[in-house]
Parts: structure tokens; sequence; C-alpha cells
């Protein structure tokens, strides 16, 4: 680790802190319908959709327009792929993208996924990557906060059958937050020399004569609501490993902050809404303290040598092997901790040159269920859900009734809690159980053994997790990876997304029961220890065996 390097961590650590409150009370003024410069738009949408913005939603309502709107996007995406060779916007003439890859890609994308088993410069038309995923970005990503704010209303509300308009939700979350932000992160984007174009890729002469294609294209667009949004999806294969994504450092630190943005910010959000902000900076803090403990072991990781590169003989200021001079260890660790903290693979290329501790770091993020800032939305659900078993577990231990904010946790909470809290390992570790001896899975390994059990268990763990970032050396282009990561994210999607949205229904309509002596405590250091024990502790349960045989076991293989 060097000087330069933990102030880069400290810059960025400091403006997050600062975004934290702003950005959450603007969240919670949005979602209650306090801000209105866009209020005649957001009234000629209504009238054109048919929605009485009045009208409020029970949790099962709700549950059921978001699964219909998820459904819808999967189809259109789909279908556009599949059209893209006849519609304009194609100036590499591209054909249609293969059915099961199609598939892949629409459920990853409305899933707010973003794995990607193709390179979009040589797969998708300008169309495909505008209208079908620049879109679905927007969408995934309103509908991530919308579930989290509909959980919100559970906690603050009192005797209510209601969480909300799911319609109204998607609308000003998109209307009002994602969409102007990301006008703005787009033209800082084309400043910073990102392209923003229609044109096709230009023909280069090398220095060696030769002849190479530049893929050009609506970039900065695309790049802006990935990032926002947590989806992750990049223009390019490298995604922002690529430097027409990424060119400068000042983009670089610009794209961390805006993959935190939404998940930091409705941790204030939630502090807000419920009426006691030190509720909402206890999530925060533990989400901090996660993070912190991921970055340092991950940049100290990497800040040492690859013992098989030094074995050549060759002097290294840390492991650079995979990286590039313009990002170096430091920017680089802490940019794979942002991506895998939150639900954004935006640096998909590097990982599989990670030493085993840092691909350790990568993956132990994001089995903890998004708890780590996460996604828009997601996060909070997240350290929400672990919220609950903590209060749960510590009020039958200490002899108190299980209470959060007022309400009480009873066996109802406990049962979706659990059943959204496991239905994620449950994926990851099936599937990596199939594919590791079925010959379709064990035919896309790009090594054997202890590296290659990594690789599996990597894809599946970014697919359930909604991250969507690879190890890289996994042929994963192949049906059965298509279909299996498919089914993948979508339970970790669908089967998060219901038993939270009835936890917000049963939670709404309970009444509130004031504080007192035998309340639990659920602000400052020791909740936050409690909480964060929790997530550790159950996260690290259901995927010690697996993180055992994956990077542990080449950690110790590299240094005996």
């Amino acid at each position: 680790m060097t000087g330069f390097g933990l102030a880069q961590v400290a810059v960025f650590l400091v403006l997050v802190v600062v975004l934290v409150r702003p950005a959450g009370d603007y969240i919670a003024s949005v979602m209650q319908g306090d801000r209105r410069w866009l209020r005649p738009l957001e009234r000629l949408l209504y009238r054109v959709a048919g929605v009485d913005e009045t009208a409020e939603h029970t949790w099962v309502s709700y549950a059921a327009g978001l699964l219909l709107f998820h459904i819808l996007g999967i189809a259109a995406l789909y279908s556009l792929q599949r059209a893209q060779a006849w519609l304009p916007l194609n100036p590499q003439h591209f054909d249609p993208v293969a059915p099961d890859l199609a598939l892949n890609t629409a459920v990853s994308f409305a899933t707010n996924t973003s794995w990607q088993g193709y390179a979009g410069e040589q797969t998708l038309s300008h169309l495909t990557q505008m209208l079908g995923i620049t879109v679905q970005s927007f969408l995934s990503g309103a509908a991530g906060i919308a579930v989290a704010i509909a959980l919100v209303r559970g906690f603050a509300r009192h005797g209510r059958a209601t969480v909300g308009n799911v319609w109204v939700d998607l609308t000003r979350a998109t209307l009002y937050l994602l969409l102007p932000l990301s006008i703005l992160a787009a033209l800082f984007f084309v400043w910073q020399g990102v392209p923003q174009t229609f044109a096709g890729p230009l023909e280069a002469t090398t220095v060696e004569g030769g002849k190479q294609l530049i893929a050009l294209g609506p970039v900065a667009s695309q790049e802006a609501i990935k990032l926002l949004s947590g989806d992750g999806g990049g223009f390019f294969n490298a995604n922002s490993a690529h430097p027409f994504e990424n060119p400068t450092a000042f983009s670089g630190l610009i794209q961390m902050l805006l993959i935190f943005f939404v998940g930091i910010a409705l941790t204030g959000t939630f502090g807000r809404m419920v009426g006691d902000r030190k509720q909402g900076w206890a999530l925060f803090g533990v989400m901090a303290a996660l993070f912190l403990i991921g970055l340092f072991v991950m940049y100290g990781a990497e800040s040492h040598p690859n013992p098989a590169i030094a074995s050549l003989g060759v002097e290294q200021a840390g492991n650079m092997e995979g990286k590039e001079i313009r990002f170096g260890v430091a920017q680089s660790s802490l940019y794979a901790t942002v991506t895998t903290a939150s639900s954004d693979g935006a640096v998909e290329a590097m990982f599989d040159s990670f030493m085993p501790l840092g691909g350790l770091v990568a993956m132990a993020n994001m089995m903890l269920d998004e708890v780590i800032v996460g996604g828009p939305g997601s996060g909070l659900c997240g350290i929400l859900l672990f919220a609950i078993v903590a209060v749960f577990v510590a009020g039958l231990m200490i002899g108190r009734t299980p209470e959060y904010l007022g309400k009480k946790i009873e066996a109802a909470e406990v049962k979706m809690t659990m059943l959204a809290l496991l239905a994620v390992p449950a994926a990851i570790l099936g599937l990596s159980a199939v594919a590791s001896v079925a010959p379709a899975g064990l035919a896309g390994l790009g090594n054997d053994g202890i590296h290659g059990f990594s690789e599996v268990l990597y894809a599946f763990t970014s697919g359930a997790a909604t991250n969507g970032s690879a190890f890289a050396g996994l042929s994963a282009n192949t049906p059965f990876y298509n279909l299996s990561l498919a089914a993948a994210m979508l339970v970790g999607r669908f089967v998060v997304i219901v038993p939270v949205l009835c936890i917000a229904g049963s939670l709404a309509a309970k009444r509130r029961v004031p504080a007192n002596a035998g309340t639990l405590p659920t602000t400052g250091a020791l909740f936050m220890g409690l909480l964060g024990g929790t997530v550790v502790v159950v996260g690290g349960l259901t995927f010690f065996p697996a993180l055992a045989l994956g990077p542990i076991a080449e950690q110790l293989s590299l240094f005996p």
C-alpha cells in the first residue's frame, strides 16, 4: 500500500459520506411526491398509461405488477435481439442473437444483473444497445428502488393494508432520479472523451501497417445509466476497463460514485421516512465497515507481487498482471471492491488476474446478499432482512420481544426473511454443483482444478446476486451456461422480491409499539456490531464450504 493509494481511498470515502444525507432526502421527497418540477410530464404519463395515481396496492397487487413488468421487459428485449438484423441502426450488419444467448441477455438486464455472455461491440446493434440494454437499465433500476421504498413504507406505516402504487413508484424513480442524473453523467462522460455517435466502426492503420476496426457508438448514454442503476452492462466487452468507457482517472472516480450513489442514498432515505435518521446511519455504518474490510484485504493482497511471475525473475510493484498502468493497484482494488459490493459488474475483465484473496473478497462481497451497498434498492432490502434476523435472534436470547422500529417481528416475517436470504445461496450452490459434474458445465472451464471450480462458483454467484461480473476464464456462452445462469438470475431477483414485499405488507398492517425499557436499541455501535456480525455469520455459514474449496485453497497453494 502507498500513501497515494490510501489518499485515493480516503477521497472516495469522504465523498460517499457527504452524499448520504442530501441524496437520501432527495429520493425520499421524490418517492413521497414532494418534488413537482416535472409534474406536468408525470401527469401526462399516468394519463397515457391509464394509471390512477391516487390508488394504492396491497403487497400482492404490487408484486403482481412488478412480475408483469419484468416479464414484458424480458419479452421485449429478447424480441429486439432476435430481430436486430432487420431493424435500423445496425451499421455493422449484425445477425440475430442466438436464442439461448438472447434469453440469457434479456433475463440479465431485466433483472438488473448485467451478466454479459457476449462482446457488446461485436454482437449488438446500436438500436439493441439503446432501445434494449439502456432502456432495461433504467427500468430494472427503477424496479429495485420501488421495492426498497415499499419495504420502507412497511416500517413507516401503521395499520395500513397498502404499500404504495407500483406504477407511480416506477415512474417517479425514473423521471425524477435516474433520467436527470443520467443526462448529466452522459454529458460529463462525453466531456471526458467517451464516444456518443450513431456512426459505425472506424478503420485505422496500425504502426505495422495493418488495418484495425475501432468500434464506436452511443456509449456515453449507456455508460451513465449502467453505473447509476447498478446494471453494469457495458457497450464494450471489457466494460469500464475499456478506455472508451472510462478514459481518465476523473471519470473513474465519478463512475465509482455513480455505482454507489443510489445504494448509499437509500440508507438516508430510510432514516428520513421512518422518522429516525440514526436508523439510516446505523445501516450505512454496517455497510461501510464491511466495505472497508473487504477493500483493505483486497488492496493488501494486490499490493504484493504475484509469486508465479516473481518465480520468473521479474520485479513487480504489486500484482500488476492484467491491470492497466492508468489504474494501478489502488484504483483497481477500489474499483473491484466497489463493483462487487454493489450489483454492478463494471470491471468484468479484471478478476481472473487478481490474487486468490482478491478474488475471495470479490466473491464474498456478492455472497453476502448485496448488503454492502448493493444495487438500487437491493442493498437496502438485503441489510434490512439481516436486521430482522438480528433483532429476532437477539430478542429471543435476552428475553425481550423481537421488535424493529416499533414493529414486532413474528413468525410470518422471519419465515419470509429466511426464504429471501436462503434463495440466493440455494441457487448458487445447487447450480454450481450441477455445473461441476455435468459434461456441458465442465466443457466451459478455462482452468482445471481449484481455479476452475472458482470460475464456476463465481459465475453462479454473480448471476444469483444480480452482479454480472466474471472471472473471465469461463466460456459461458453455451446453451448450458446461458440457461442455467438465466435460472440463477431469475431466482436471485424474484424469489427475493416477492418475500420482501410480503414482509412490507405484513409490517405496514401492524401498529407501532412505543419504545420502552424492554425494547432492544437499534442504533449505535452495539446494534451495528450485532447487525454486522449477523451478516458475516449467516453469510459465512451459508457459503464457507464453497469458499474453502475455491479461493482459500488457491491462496494456500500459492503461499504454503
